[in-house]
């Protein structure tokens, strides 16, 4: 919840790169976080029913005591993670096989280059991630800019493919499919990529105006494509990026991303406590069934008499 509300006022305050670096540890500390809890939760519950504990050889009555989480609580928990596993495993089909689809794509396209240039009136520009990509643009796309707008585009789908965006952007859709409450970070993370992209293009081209002239014509000139790729110049919120690339660049901060990094750590070591103390807890309950070692010590015999060994 912290994330989802903290999450997208930062990301248009920092820097886009080291932002989208945050922005992917944070969602994969607390989706991990949170199938971690359910499971955790879902096992305490499971571990007092008697058939279960039987198998386990435990006490039930020591689980209990030493952990008392009400069933019905431990009953929705298996339940959230039963819908968090199939969401994601639906989520991770879908994002295989759209690259496996994009991967198709860069071989089907024309020429062996790093470009692609469609003959198409259609204006269209994006990157397709592949072994190692490919980039497309439409010649009806190239008639709308000019020699430096061009080159800023070209920079700016290089830098989707150089930074391998497409990880980024799959780590955010399996977070939100595992937990909905991390879909802020998905739709904030694709205009963090956009932005280290145009950043990524201003210190290519060395013009930060002729950058934001360009993804402006762009996304005016294929405003009346809604098919488009995720990662293109005209993707995120234009007139932001656009307003961004007109200003000074970003400073970079230290104190969020310090701040940032002791809740992620912080998250890890409270997960792992707690799997501690759950492992800690079926000890415990072994032990109060197994029965106590008892008659004389086995380094004598019957008789007190030492046993020699050979």
């Amino acid at each position: 919840m912290v994330l989802a509300v903290c999450a997208p006022r930062a990301a248009h305050r920092l820097a886009p790169r080291p932002a989208a670096w945050s922005l992917a540890a944070a969602a994969l500390v607390a989706s991990l976080g949170w199938l971690g809890s359910l499971a955790l939760l879902a096992f305490a519950g499971l571990a007092q029913v008697p058939e279960v504990a039987e198998e386990g050889r435990w006490s039930v009555a020591a689980v209990r005591a030493s952990d008392p989480v009400y069933l019905t609580v431990a009953g929705t928990a298996a339940l959230a993670l039963l819908a968090s596993v199939t969401g994601l495993t639906v989520a991770a089909v879908r994002q295989l096989r759209h690259l496996r689809w994009a991967r198709r794509e860069c071989r089907l396209l024309p020429g062996d280059t790093e470009l692609a240039v469609l003959d198409m009136a259609v204006p269209e520009a994006f990157a397709l991630p592949g072994a190692p990509g490919r980039i497309v643009v439409s010649r009806g796309m190239l008639r709308c800019l000019g020699d430096r707008e061009r080159e800023a585009l070209l920079a700016h789908e290089r830098a989707h493919l150089r930074g391998r965006h497409h990880l980024f952007q799959t780590l955010w859709r399996l977070s939100a499919a595992a937990n909905p409450l991390l879909r802020p970070l998905s739709r904030v993370g694709g205009f963090v990529l956009e932005r280290w992209a145009d950043e990524e293009a201003a210190v290519r081209v060395g013009d930060r105006t002729v950058v934001a002239h360009a993804v402006g014509r762009a996304a005016l000139a294929g405003s009346a494509n809604r098919s488009r790729p995720a990662l293109a110049a005209t993707g995120g919120a234009v007139p932001q990026r656009v307003r961004a690339l007109l200003a000074p660049p970003p400073p970079r901060r230290a104190l969020p991303f310090v701040a940032g990094a002791a809740l992620l750590v912080l998250c890890c070591a409270s997960l792992a406590d707690a799997a501690t103390d759950s492992e800690q807890m079926i000890e415990t309950a072994q032990a109060a069934v197994t029965p106590a070692p008892h008659g004389p010590c086995h380094e004598h015999g019957h008789l007190g008499e030492p046993v020699r060994f050979r």
